[in-house]
């Protein structure tokens, strides 16, 4: 397991553990699923990354990577902006998301770049 895929890895165990702390309301239930699956789905992309037959694969499934990632900092900000729940976990989530945004964005351009060429 490479550093990003560990890091990504770590991320969803830590928005799971965290989204069992928030209160069970029919509004969090829709938000809590829409995370889980955006998160993990990250990863789960990134892990198919690794395996893929050919660069244009690779490319597919970084960018999709991004597109998750996207998503769950956006279920993240909503989380705080809306819950009662303020804590440095959220936080730390929220810039989490944000920097592995940075990270897949500049792999996912630097193999489009590679592509084009």
């Amino acid at each position: 397991m490479n550093d990003l895929n560990k890091r990504i890895f770590d991320f969803i165990v830590r928005v799971i553990k965290f989204l069992k702390t928030l209160e069970n309301t029919p509004e969090m239930k829709v938000i809590r699923y829409q995370l889980v699956k955006s998160s993990s789905s990250t990863g789960a992309n990134y892990e198919e990354a690794q395996g893929a037959g050919s660069r244009a694969d690779f490319s597919n499934k970084v960018r999709i990577s991004l597109k998750e990632i996207r998503e769950s900092n956006f279920w993240l900000r909503l989380i705080k902006a809306v819950a009662e729940v303020k804590n440095e976990e959220l936080n730390y989530l929220i810039k989490e998301s944000s920097e592995l945004k940075k990270i897949l964005g500049s792999i996912a351009s630097k193999t489009r770049n590679n592509e084009n060429r």
